[in-house]
């Protein structure tokens, strides 16, 4: 809070503190057209093979200076497109994402942490199902404007991030199928 909101709040009362204080932070909602999650690994060493999460939806709270924030997102796990109708079924399968049982995946953070290019890191909660792990989440690129098509306030991000699928019950096929995934986002919101 700057010096002079101080001020502010201290001639005027908390009241005022609070309002101002709630109206410092932007919410942005995601982009279904422009958000994606993409996951990476080895398989059997010949490859690495790649598929994404085509629904992807969530929640962005930043706060006004580069202080923080809060993400809610959700992956639709039954949205994956590994590029075959036959593995689109078999990765969706009881030993793998269950999706018949967990058919969403979360991620929820209070901790976005900023760098002078924005936003740097976030640490946050992964569940899977059923299963709940802590994960960093690396940011490489952040930026935020005006969208000229829609005339929104937008941002958005390109991250990254590993986890081990046999933290969440995933691990069928360990180590023929590589344990480590990687984890890829591109992610657009905007504000509400």
């Amino acid at each position: 809070m700057s010096p002079l909101l101080v001020k502010i709040c201290l001639a005027f009362g908390f009241t005022f503190c609070l309002l101002n204080t709630s109206q410092a932070k932007e919410v942005y909602k995601t982009d279904p057209d422009h958000t994606f999650v993409s996951i990476s690994y080895n398989h059997r060493n010949y490859s690495i093979q790649t598929s994404r999460f085509d629904r992807v939806t969530g929640y962005i709270t930043l706060n006004d200076a580069g202080t923080g924030g809060s993400i809610d997102m959700t992956i639709d796990t039954k949205s994956i497109s590994t590029g075959s109708a036959i593995f689109n079924q078999r990765i969706q399968e009881g030993d793998l994402f269950a999706t018949q049982q967990f058919p969403f995946a979360t991620f929820k953070s209070d901790n976005i942490l900023f760098g002078k290019d924005g936003i740097s890191s976030i640490q946050g909660e992964l569940n899977i199902k059923g299963v709940t792990k802590p994960i960093v989440i690396q940011v490489n690129h952040f930026s935020c404007g005006r969208n000229l098509l829609t005339f929104q306030y937008t941002c958005g991000a390109n991250a990254t991030a590993k986890l081990k699928r046999s933290d969440f019950n995933m691990g069928k096929y360990v180590p023929l199928v590589g344990d480590e995934v990687t984890i890829q986002v591109a992610i657009e919101a905007s504000r509400e």
